[in-house]
């Protein structure tokens, strides 16, 4: 396993600033490599911006460089994680200010850039400096990103790194395409810690992702404390797929993954998979069983045999439970209660189910989110359905969609993490077919269920299920190059997406990840650089 970094935590980098202060004093240039890295072109980042204007000097960050945090509290956080990012690589001391004159980095937010949104940015750069302008701080966090990306890929290592440090001179503006640009990490078939979690936050961050979809609940394990129902966690949790000894969170640690979720501005967006995938909440209590008989624990991966009973009157005492607990600690709007692959449930059951389990979930104050199945249970209004088929061809995923259902697009063939890249691939599953990164990339969300208005997709999301998937390196092998391809849908305009120059800008990405510590699949279908 390569050495993992990770970045300081927004809420404590002005410690990280005070430290550098005394650490970093009186750093001087480090010397040019023999081979210096050319200046990286604006639109060569991942996902591709909205527009670019090259021109003009390139800026070269020094020891003279100041990161100029102008405006809230948030701006000034955004700049201490950037100072956090550069300060290792570069060994600069680069001070965080509250603004003023001279060269240096800006960072701006400006109410009056109403074109710029919730989450765009303005970038220029020159002789004298960098500026980011955002109309919220989510969008100085996304220009925060590409400015990385315009570095070169040393500046990822923790280590001093010779330079230089040059931005190429002109202007980027860029917006996203889509609203919701989701990645979901399964912790259910194989648990994994707060800390493996933010790791991947991390690398979501950098390609613009926002959201986070943790997959709380499934056959194999329950991963969230519920005060109101404590076995779900210490019996149902306490294993996993292979018979492993499983594992969950307790409220303070979900807590945490919010909050640290929140510095990258991600929302989380918490599943608990329902009615079926229910084997460890039946295994916990057996009054939620039909017949009161609990089953043992399930370590397999089968799919289907369970299911919640519709016609008991506690399954609804749970379910509000539940989401009342989830719902008080989750500041995001979505809640997502599964609904895919109830094959143990009966229609009949299936819709008296799924129209009391999304009035609990509206009655505490959140939006209903399910896999795209729920569209057979009568979706409420402002419901999201989240497809994952591969057809691209169902009548009723269309007919929701018309009558204002919303969609965010994870079509198994194209968005699973976990399919296999091709037939040698050690990893992963293949039930939806091989999934190279050109495959995983060729496709448009608006146009791949056919017959959808476009204006129902609401966004991507690209799932990682975790039944062959274990640590860190593990994950980040099926999903690395593949998840930036998925964020660039979300983020860029359609007129950008071709694959030949995509996979160029992808090619660039492989230092990156290297210098990042990501174990990513070198696929032959990528020009990777030499060595």
């Amino acid at each position: 396993m390569r050495q993992h970094r990770t970045f300081p935590r927004l809420l404590g980098s002005l410690l990280l600033f005070a430290a550098a202060g005394v650490s970093c004093i009186g750093a001087t240039e480090a010397p040019a490599s023999a081979t210096a890295p050319e200046v990286r072109a604006l639109d060569q980042i991942v996902p591709a911006p909205a527009a670019v204007a090259p021109g003009g000097s390139a800026y070269a960050i020094t020891s003279r460089t100041r990161i100029q945090a102008e405006g809230p509290r948030e701006v000034r956080a955004i700049g201490s994680y950037l100072a956090g990012v550069l300060r290792p690589s570069t060994g600069y001391r680069l001070p965080v200010t509250g603004g003023g004159g001279g060269d240096g980095i800006r960072l701006r937010i400006s109410a009056y850039e109403k074109s710029l949104g919730d989450e765009g940015y303005r970038l220029v750069s020159g002789a004298h400096g960098v500026t980011i302008t955002a109309r919220k701080p989510a969008g100085l966090f996304h220009g925060v990103q590409t400015l990385r990306q315009l570095l070169p890929a040393s500046v990822e290592k923790d280590s001093r790194q010779p330079g230089p440090w040059k931005v190429a001179g002109g202007t980027i503006t860029d917006t996203p395409r889509y609203a919701y640009r989701g990645a979901m990490i399964d912790v259910s078939r194989h648990f994994f810690t707060v800390e493996q979690v933010e790791r991947y936050i991390d690398q979501m961050a950098l390609y613009k992702i926002n959201k986070l979809h943790l997959h709380l609940s499934d056959d194999q394990g329950w991963r969230i404390a519920i005060k109101s129902w404590p076995r779900l966690a210490t019996y149902g949790g306490s294993t996993q797929v292979g018979g492993g000894k499983g594992g969950y969170y307790t409220q303070a640690e979900y807590k945490e993954i919010i909050r640290y979720a929140a510095s990258r501005y991600l929302e989380v967006v918490p599943e608990i998979d329902t009615p079926s995938h229910t084997n460890a909440v039946l295994a916990s209590y057996a009054e939620l069983n039909c017949d009161g008989v609990a089953p043992p624990l399930y370590t397999g991966t089968e799919v289907g045999f369970s299911s919640l009973c519709a016609g008991k009157p506690v399954t609804y005492d749970f379910i509000d439970d539940v989401v009342r607990e989830l719902a008080a600690i989750t500041p995001g709007k979505y809640l997502h209660i599964g609904g895919d692959e109830a094959h143990s449930t009966s229609p009949a059951d299936y819709q008296t189910y799924m129209g009391k389990a999304q009035a609990i979930v509206q009655k505490y104050g959140k939006t209903v989110m399910g896999w795209h199945q729920i569209v057979g249970g009568n979706p409420v209004k402002g419901a999201v359905a989240q497809y994952w088929g591969t057809d691209g061809n169902e009548a009723d995923v269309v007919a929701a969609a018309k009558a204002g259902t919303k969609l965010v697009m994870s079509p198994a063939n194209r968005a699973y993490l976990d399919m296999k890249y091709d037939a040698k691939t050690p990893l992963g599953l293949s039930w939806a077919g091989y999934v190279e990164v050109d495959k995983s990339y060729n496709w448009d969300p608006a146009t791949f269920v056919k017959g959808v208005p476009a204006e129902s997709v609401l966004g991507v999301e690209a799932p990682i299920w975790s039944e062959t998937l274990t640590k860190s390196d593990e994950i980040e092998f099926m999903a690395f190059p593949r998840l930036p391809g998925i964020a660039e849908l979300g983020w860029s305009p359609a007129s950008t997406h071709n694959w030949d120059a995509y996979k160029v800008r992808l090619a660039q990405q492989g230092p990156r990840f290297e210098a990042l510590g990501i174990d990513y699949y070198r696929s032959p279908v990528v020009p990777w650089p030499a060595g």
